[in-house]
């Protein structure tokens, strides 16, 4: 008896690990990975100042998991999960997947379909050219520039959101010498009884050249605001590049917004610098409404990151905003538990940052 239990319980033993072993060998990978990034942060304005902790001065803090399946013949399938979070507060009750949520096939030589939630093609760019990567104080808050709720009603995400729900999705493969593109249809899901049955639909796409110390790229994106009752589209278009020299990665980047009768256009420069264990980041920008007169802005941007491994980073930021007489441009602080100070048409607005980033 003693024997035939045996025998059973090691047939049973070897089944599962063979289950096991086929299901490891199936599901390549999968991935716990997140960012935690937060400063003392500091904004002056004309009407008053704040300071306190901030969570995202250098990278937006997150929680994510990702994975891969090979599924033969040169196919994959994967899923990436990612939230936000807020070191400073703690901030993860009804935590989601706002960031990214999606799942995707690829294949090397025909490229990758990716379906749900995640950034826009048309953003990318913005980041992409940005010393700053448009986050914290120093980012040249180059997307919804025209403006999210408030101006594009229907919209929420913005007249040029950095992503979009309901997303359907198709890169390039990385097999075009240097070439890249993305392009991107998001469904507002409105109902087809409405007369704006086209609300919150998206269409975007990014086309770009990297290859040795070269990056350029054109990006595209169009949003249907508005109400339910009448439509108002908003598009976005932007250009911009860099070249990496060994001492010094120079950028630029113009994006443009339009839409219910408004207009901006962003021009900024900037540059990354290595500097002992860490880098410089510095960056100029122009912002300049072409509906109205007097209310252009001007931002300069200055910090330094000091590298204390591969995944922890010291940082500071300085930032200056001068706004003309009609113009109430402010600086971003990646945190709402941390309010910035209202601003009138005409103030000058300082800010800065000391902060760390830990990846995992």
């Amino acid at each position: 008896m003693k024997h035939k239990l045996l025998a059973v319980t090691t047939s049973i033993a070897t089944t599962v690990a063979a289950l096991t072993a086929s299901s490891a060998f199936a599901q390549s990978s999968v991935t716990m990975f997140g960012v935690l990034d937060t400063s003392v942060a500091h904004i002056d304005t004309g009407n008053g100042s704040n300071t306190g902790l901030s969570s995202g001065g250098l990278a937006s803090s997150r929680l994510g998991f990702r994975g891969v399946e090979d599924l033969g013949a040169g196919m994959t399938a994967g899923f990436w999960l990612e939230g936000g979070l807020g070191v400073d507060t703690g901030t993860a009750s009804g935590f989601s997947f706002d960031r990214r949520s999606t799942i995707s096939f690829s294949a090397k030589s025909l490229g990758e379909v990716r379906i749900g939630r995640d950034k826009t093609p048309a953003y990318l760019n913005i980041e992409t050219f940005d010393p700053f990567n448009d986050i914290g104080v120093g980012g040249y808050g180059g997307s919804n520039m025209i403006g999210g709720t408030g101006t594009a009603v229907g919209t929420p995400e913005g007249s040029a959101p950095k992503r979009a729900s309901n997303g359907i999705h198709y890169l390039l493969p990385d097999t075009l010498g240097g070439f890249y593109g993305q392009v991107h249809y998001a469904f507002g899901e409105q109902a087809s009884g409405v007369a704006n049955d086209k609300l919150r639909d998206s269409v975007a796409g990014r086309i770009g050249y990297k290859a040795g110390a070269v990056n350029v790229g054109l990006g595209y994106g169009e949003i249907r605001g508005g109400t339910t009752a009448a439509g108002v589209d908003y598009r976005s278009t932007n250009i911009g590049g860099s070249y990496e020299f060994k001492f010094i990665k120079p950028m630029v980047l113009f994006a443009t917004e339009r839409g219910n009768g408004r207009r901006i256009d962003l021009l900024g420069v900037g540059l990354t610098a290595p500097l002992g264990r860490g880098e410089i980041r510095a960056s100029f920008s122009s912002f300049k409404r072409k509906d109205i007169g007097n209310a252009d802005s001007t931002k300069l941007a200055l910090g330094y990151g000091y590298d204390l491994s591969k995944r922890t980073q010291l940082y500071a930021t300085v930032a200056r905003v001068r706004n003309d007489g009609n113009a109430s441009r402010g600086l971003t602080v990646s945190s709402s538990a941390l309010s910035s100070p209202g601003i009138v048409a005409g103030d000058n607005v300082t800010g800065y940052e000391f902060g760390v980033r830990h990846s995992f």
